[in-house]
């Protein structure tokens, strides 16, 4: 009877509009059908086997081919909810699909990519239904990179990939770099991404200023490996705020100052640093056992101690972020979705073509990051304030009392 209801309200409509309306009304129902599964309730309802409870929606457009149609996607209070008539992963094997289709049609294809090709049933595709594709992909892409960010970030990090791109008609290493943050109100953002020839400082300087023109702010912790180039452009870009070296990435580093044999030992004396319950106790820490490693291990001990407060900076944060800060592991899942992908195309046809499937691929974990729990609780976001003022106090004494010693 509803259905009928809505079909006499557009009559005498232009038929797309009705069309268009009643593939809303129909979509809305079925999410409303999948949330009352998941829920274990219907709307309003009182049972014994209420799993969770709606909290709200958030709107998306949906293309199809009656037009754009703006959907209201239900949430969950505990858990995340996704629409099956979405297909999440829908975009990224379009920008797979255009990205093999275009090295094919450019004659620039392996072996593994023709046979992909012939796999997908694109024998005979025509070199501009692979630019019609291709437009309408970069236009979305294009985008998705440029949108204004709003609000603070006191998190961002950052991380780099090497993918093969054929220019000049060779082939050539390039890096992929990715930029993720974290919002004042604890929710997951990819900030942006970009190819370029290589990670070297100019790159990641004009990669920064873009992501500061188009609204970064608030920015209190960096996390990264150790590339000068990339250390260099986080000083003069986002000037005041701290820098954390990738714990994963130091422990390489230190180990493979160490020989082979020793190497379990040292790390669980490093591991004892990491253990402590506040900066402090953890910088006297690494004082003792950089002492234990000076006479064998003399390298390491020196590394350990130059790297002291770059390795602990994520210790002046809230004690609920710790796990979470230390290092670029909230990249690692992302980055093997990006490697799978990658792996399949082997040579990207152009850079392009890299931006085009990289830019698929971040949106869609964007997509899923909105629908699922924030990332840090609203409640120890509210403490980074309070922790770095504290910081800031504490290192103020320490630099007026070593003035008056001095004297």
């Amino acid at each position: 009877m509803a259905l009928l209801e809505l079909l006499r309200k557009h009559q005498g409509e232009p038929e797309a509009d009705a069309l268009r309306e009643g593939l809303r009304w129909l979509a809305q129902q079925l999410m409303e059908l999948e949330v009352s599964e998941l829920v274990g309730a219907q709307r309003y309802e009182r049972t014994e086997t209420r799993k969770t409870y709606r909290n709200g929606y958030r709107s998306r457009p949906w293309d199809t081919r009656v037009g754009t149609i703006e959907l209201r996607i239900p949430k969950l209070r505990q858990g995340s909810y996704f629409p099956s008539l979405l297909e999440p992963r829908r975009r990224a094997e379009r920008a797979l699909v255009a990205v093999v289709q275009e090295a094919y049609v450019q004659g620039v294809s392996t072996r593994k990519v023709d046979d992909l090709v012939r796999a997908l049933g694109l024998d005979g595709i025509s070199k501009s239904e692979v630019s019609r594709l291709c437009a309408e992909l970069d236009e979305r892409m294009e985008r998705f990179r440029n949108r204004p960010l709003e609000g603070e970030y006191p998190y961002v990090w950052l991380d780099a990939k090497p993918i093969k791109v054929r220019q000049d008609h060779r082939v050539v290493n390039m890096a992929a770099v990715i930029a993720v943050g974290v919002k004042r109100t604890g929710e997951r953002e990819v900030l942006g991404f970009d190819v370029g020839a290589a990670e070297t400082y100019e790159f990641w300087l004009a990669f920064l200023r873009s992501l500061v023109a188009r609204g970064l702010k608030g920015v209190r912790l960096v996390i990264s490996d150790a590339h000068e180039g990339l250390k260099r452009a986080i000083s003069e870009v986002l000037a005041g705020a701290s820098w954390q070296r990738c714990r994963v990435h130091f422990m390489r580093n230190l180990l493979a100052r160490v020989p082979k044999h020793a190497q379990p030992m040292v790390a669980a004396l490093v591991r004892t640093i990491f253990a402590q319950p506040d900066l402090e106790s953890a910088r006297e820490q690494l004082e003792h056992v950089a002492a234990n490693l000076d006479r064998r291990f003399p390298q390491a001990a020196a590394l350990l101690r130059d790297a002291m407060e770059d390795v602990l900076a994520y210790m002046a944060f809230p004690t609920e972020h710790w796990r979470r800060i230390h290092s670029t592991n909230v990249l690692e899942r992302l980055n093997r979705e990006l490697a799978r992908r990658c792996d399949v195309v082997g040579i990207f046809p152009n850079m392009a073509a890299a931006i085009r499937l990289l830019g698929a691929l971040l949106e869609e974990q964007q997509d899923e990051w909105l629908v699922s729990r924030r990332y840090f609780s609203l409640e120890s976001m509210a403490k980074i304030d309070a922790c770095t003022s504290h910081e800031a106090t504490r290192l103020h004494e320490t630099e007026a009392t070593l003035k008056v010693l001095a004297m």
